[in-house]
């Protein structure tokens, strides 16, 4: 193994344990000691390898971004129906958020911080390009099927309301749920269905 392919599985070692450490503790809960002796390294290799929990955060949360955002960006373009990719993107969304659920935390943290860096990546890495399915809504409204809306505030609601039961997990299982992880999968497996009907619901003509 040369010197290169080492240092490429120590990396995906710590990132391994650091995804794992993060997703139990959360981020303001990880330390780096326990990150350590998840990868079974000392914590002085860690440092040489992620200077401190931010950046060894950020190398996660950009593999998780980078996996996920070019499949929105794909759905966005391709030739669905306008409601076809609003349960689609719901779909991709909660998903990724079920395997990466200490993301909506560090978004709303770094959005307040380095806004340039989320754009960066939605549109320029992405390719999120929301233009089509403002003119897909749009037809829709002119022939008449749904009625007049502002784009901005269906894309922010579908949005919003995958997010929030992630961003709000530990009231809401504790609180609706009674702890109980199984009936929490369930109703995010139902959420999948539920956020797409609602929105077709609120835009049906009255």
């Amino acid at each position: 193994m040369t010197a290169k392919e080492k240092d490429q599985q120590i990396e995906v070692t710590i990132l391994n344990a650091a995804r794992k450490v993060f997703v139990q503790k959360g981020y303001d809960g990880a330390r780096m000691q326990e990150i350590a002796d998840e990868a079974g390294i000392n914590k002085a290799l860690l440092h040489y390898y992620f200077r401190n929990k931010e950046k060894l955060f950020l190398a996660i949360f950009v593999e998780a971004l980078e996996s996920f955002i070019p499949k929105i960006g794909e759905i966005l373009q391709d030739n669905s129906s306008l409601f076809e990719k609003i349960e689609k993107i719901t779909e991709v969304y909660i998903n990724m958020l079920k395997l990466n659920p200490y993301v909506p935390m560090f978004i709303l943290h770094e959005l307040q911080n380095h806004p340039e860096f989320f754009i960066d990546i939605l549109q320029n890495k992405g390719g999120i390009r929301p233009m089509k399915v403002m003119e897909q809504l749009q037809k829709e409204v002119n022939e008449g099927k749904i009625r007049p809306v502002d784009f901005r505030q269906v894309f922010v609601s579908v949005i919003s309301m995958c997010i929030f039961p992630f961003a709000a997990k530990p009231l809401l299982l504790g609180m609706l749920f009674n702890n109980d992880e199984a009936a929490w999968d369930i109703f995010l497996e139902e959420r999948k269905k539920f956020i797409p009907q609602l929105i077709k619901e609120s835009l049906k003509v009255k």
